[in-house]
């Protein structure tokens, strides 16, 4: 893939001191570190190494190291392709449906003070109403499993918490003893009663973290520490429908690799959407799902860029891809099993075959001339690349040959 125009990393690179300085009051140190990753990723700061060729012996240029800092947009290919083909054996034969459940805007600002405590509440509360609504006989009668992904962003980079969910499109019966399928191919489970379950599960969650004193509120949000004014917003989010959108099921094994390479391990914004950097004004690409999708530029100043990258950091340690159901991670590995039993599938070879046929697995570093695995000869610190002259192609064989 061809390098953009401009990265995010040249923004930070350009306008990031004077970012920083305006914005000192708010800034963290997390976000100073995350800036100075992005700032230093595959520069001469971090290090580097040379690759030779495993089948023809090629040598390349000196490659610098990766920051692999989860929120930038450069280091996010690897772990994606790394966890895409993890999760092969855990793919069932069957379709697959996306849910998305979204948090009002009444609740971001909220979230935004209280990251760890409301996007767990989001995880778990989704999760459980997803479980809930189809082990209803009335509706599914089944135990299902399923993948969440946590993002934190719109199109255009505001604060827009929301989870995808990816769901086998049917589940096991509650005796365990038979595949339970949706009673339509083109419906899964009734968006409103999952809205309904979610609003309700929601706010007698957020009202045990009140009285408990979990939840904190700062700044503008002072004023809803006072229990009369928690209780009116937890009355205005009642009065709306609470948005869950369940997709029609989209195919079986061999689509949902295209589908997740969207959704996992994503950041605010990929370098590939941004246009230009211009006289401190970035310029980006954005779809407008309110005029048939249409895409269209945007430009903001570079320190509104930023202040909104910034709004998506998650919480040190935090799980932003989570398993639930029978794909729960102590119940896997027996349910699994089950699972492709009563689909009448091989334990999976077949599958990850399906999958390599739709989009073949690559190793992470390939040689430019003829396609082979890359070995990593010879490594070198900073100091070794701003304090000396590289090696030369005779010293990297010797090295290889040293350690062969």
């Amino acid at each position: 893939m061809n390098r953009p125009p401009v990265e995010v990393a040249d923004i930070v690179r350009a306008a990031g001191q004077k970012f920083i300085e305006r914005s000192h009051q708010w800034l963290t140190g997390q976000h100073l570190k995350v800036l100075r990753a992005i700032a230093c990723c595959r520069t001469a700061a971090l290090g580097g190494h040379r690759d030779r060729c495993s089948r023809c012996g090629h040598i390349v240029t000196i490659s610098y190291n990766s920051c692999r800092n989860r929120h930038c947009p450069k280091c996010q290919s690897n772990a994606r392709l790394r966890w895409i083909q993890g999760r092969t054996k855990e793919l069932l034969p069957t379709p697959y449906a996306h849910v998305v459940f979204t948090l009002p805007h009444l609740l971001a600002p909220l979230a935004l003070q209280n990251k760890k405590l409301l996007y767990t509440l989001l995880f778990r509360i989704s999760a459980e109403t997803l479980i809930e609504v189809a082990r209803n006989p009335k509706r599914l009668g089944a135990e299902i499993g399923f993948f969440s992904v946590l993002h934190t962003w719109n199109q255009v980079m505001k604060h827009h918490p929301h989870v995808h969910c990816v769901v086998p499109a049917g589940g096991l019966s509650l005796d365990h003893k038979s595949w339970v399928h949706p009673r339509s191919q083109r419906f899964f489970l009734p968006e409103k009663v999952l809205g309904f379950v979610f609003r309700g599960k929601f706010k007698t969650a957020l009202e045990d973290a009140f009285s408990q004193g979990k939840i904190g509120f700062h700044g503008q949000l002072r004023h809803l520490s006072d229990p009369k004014a928690f209780r009116s917003l937890v009355r205005q989010l009642f009065r709306h429908e609470w948005v869950v959108d369940c997709r029609p099921p989209f195919g079986g094994p061999e689509h949902v690799f295209r589908y997740l390479g969207r959704y996992t391990h994503r950041v605010a914004i990929s370098n590939h959407r941004l246009v230009s950097f211009v006289d401190g004004n970035v310029t980006f690409l954005w779809r407008d799902r309110a005029h048939g999708n249409r895409e269209q530029p945007m430009t903001l100043p570079a320190d509104e860029f930023l202040r909104r990258f910034l709004l998506h950091l998650l919480p040190k340690g935090f799980v932003r891809i989570r398993n639930f159901g029978f794909l729960a991670n102590r119940r896997r590995a027996a349910l699994l099993a089950l699972c492709l039993k009563l689909l009448g599938s091989a334990p999976q070879p077949s599958v990850a075959e399906d999958w390599r046929a739709a989009e073949p697995v690559v190793h992470l570093w390939t040689c430019p001339k003829c396609g082979g695995p890359m070995i990593v000869v010879m490594r070198f610190s900073a100091t070794d690349l701003l304090s000396r002259s590289p090696p030369s192609e005779v010293d990297i064989l010797a090295e290889a040959g040293g350690h062969a």
